[in-house]
C-alpha cells in the first residue's frame, strides 16, 4: 500500500515558497497592514498596499521596495463606502489579471463617553471594520478565481481583533483603567465582532470556489490605532501579557505568510487569536506599575 506522503512534497520551501503571490494589503501604509505588506514583500511576492494618504504610501512603498526581494506598489483609496471599494477594485483589475491574497485590514477606532457616545462612531466603524470588507471580497473574487484550484486557492485574510471576542478592549481600558471611567470603544468590539461572523459567511460561500477566507484577531501590536496606550501606558499593558510583552512584526507578519501558504490551504473561517495568551482565564497581571504580579 502506498503511502499517502510519498508523492508529498513537505519541504519548507515547497510549502511556503510566496514568489508568485500577488497581494493586495487595505490600509497597507503602516500599523498591522505595513506588517504583512512588508513580510510578503521580503518573501518575493508582488505587493499592492491601499490606504488614503499618498504621502504615508509612498515612504512605505520605497521603504519595501529597497528591502526586496519583492515588490512594493500603492494605490491611494478610501474605503469608507461601497463607491470607494468598487473604485480601488476597478484600479487593480486595469493593474493585474489575478490576485491570489486580498489582506483586508483596513479599520478603525473609536473611544467616547458610554452616555455620550456619538451615532457617526457606529457608523463609521461598521463601515470601515465590517462593509468594506464585504464589498472588497465581492468585488477582487473575480482575480481571486483566476488559476484558484483545491490545492492552490485564493485567499482572503480579514483582520479583526481581541476586542471582537472579548468585552474588554485593553487599548482605551473601560474598566482597565487606561482612560477615564465610563469610556470605550462601544462600537468597536461589535464590528470586529461583526467581522469575525462575516469571515464564516464569506469562508462558506466561497469554499466551493476555493476561495480560503480566514480571519486574524490580534491583541496588542504597535499600530496608530494603540500608540496612545502604549506611550502612556506600557508597563500596565504589558502587565497584562503572561509573556510579558506585546505583539512584533514577526507574529502578525508570520502569521498572513502561514494563511497564505500551500500549508494553510485546507483552511477556512477560522479565527485565529494572536495575543500571547492574555485572555486565558486565570492570568492575572500586575494591577499597577511597581505592585509584583498576583498568582495565577
Amino acid at each position: 500500500m502506498t503511502h499517502a506522503a510519498s508523492k508529498e512534497d513537505l519541504r519548507v520551501s515547497t510549502l511556503f515558497d510566496f514568489s508568485s503571490h500577488i497581494v493586495l494589503v487595505t490600509g497597507g501604509a503602516t500599523g498591522l497592514g505595513e506588517m504583512a505588506a512588508q513580510a510578503f514583500v521580503q518573501n518575493g511576492s508582488r505587493v499592492f498596499i491601499a490606504s488614503r494618504k499618498e504621502s504615508e504610501l509612498k515612504s512605505t512603498s520605497a521603504r519595501l521596495n529597497a528591502l526586496g526581494p519583492g515588490t512594493c506598489e500603492y494605490v491611494i483609496a478610501d474605503l469608507k463606502n461601497k463607491a470607494g471599494c468598487v473604485a480601488l477594485c476597478d484600479e487593480m483589475k486595469k493593474r493585474i489579471d489575478r490576485l491570489t491574497v486580498l489582506v483586508n485590514n483596513t479599520g478603525a477606532s473609536w473611544g467616547d463617553d458610554y452616555y455620550n457616545y456619538p451615532e457617526q462612531a457606529w457608523d463609521k466603524l461598521y463601515d470601515l471594520n465590517v462593509k468594506n470588507i464585504f464589498y472588497m471580497t465581492v468585488e477582487m473574487e473575480p482575480l481571486l478565481l483566476k488559476g484558484a484550484t483545491a490545492e492552490k486557492p485564493g485567499r482572503v485574510i480579514n483582520i479583526a481583533s481581541m476586542a471582537g471576542i472579548q468585552t474588554l478592549d485593553v487599548t482605551t481600558g473601560e474598566g482597565g483603567g487606561l482612560s477615564k471611567p465610563g469610556h470605550g470603544t462601544f462600537s468597536y468590539g461589535p464590528a470586529k465582532a461583526a467581522c469575525i461572523h462575516l469571515t464564516k459567511m464569506t469562508a462558506s460561500k466561497l469554499a466551493p470556489k476555493n476561495i480560503m477566507v480566514n480571519v486574524i484577531c490580534p491583541g496588542v501590536f504597535p499600530s496608530r490605532m494603540t500608540n496612545f496606550g502604549l506611550d502612556k501606558y506600557k508597563e500596565a499593558l504589558e502587565s497584562a501579557q503572561p509573556t510579558g510583552r506585546i505583539g512584533k512584526p514577526s507574529d502578525f507578519g508570520g502569521l498572513c505568510l502561514f494563511l497564505a501558504s500551500s500549508g494553510s490551504a485546507h483552511m477556512t473561517g477560522n479565527a485565529l487569536e494572536i495575543d500571547g495568551g492574555a485572555t486565558l482565564s486565570g492570568w492575572r497581571g500586575k494591577k499597577m506599575a511597581g505592585e509584583s504580579s498576583s498568582k495565577l
